[in-house]
């Protein structure tokens, strides 16, 4: 939901390499992006999430551990 719109851009050139002459070249870039984003997360909050898809309800929920509000 707070992910930005990514545009795919499809380049047919075939290759003998792959079935049906397929190439693999979306998944390296997509990596090391869950890496990225859950130390992202770490830096700013120092939460360290563990899991995918990221839970916004689990940040919060570590945070309130973390501080919680005395009344």
């Amino acid at each position: 939901m707070h992910a930005p719109v990514i545009q795919s851009i499809v380049v047919e050139h075939p290759t003998a390499d792959g079935p049906f002459g397929a190439k693999g070249v979306g998944e390296i870039v997509s990596i090391p992006t869950s890496p990225a984003i859950t130390n992202a997360i770490y830096n700013a909050v120092g939460i360290r999430i563990d899991r995918l898809p990221v839970d916004q309800a689990e940040i919060v929920r570590q945070l309130a551990e973390m501080n919680p509000i005395k009344g």
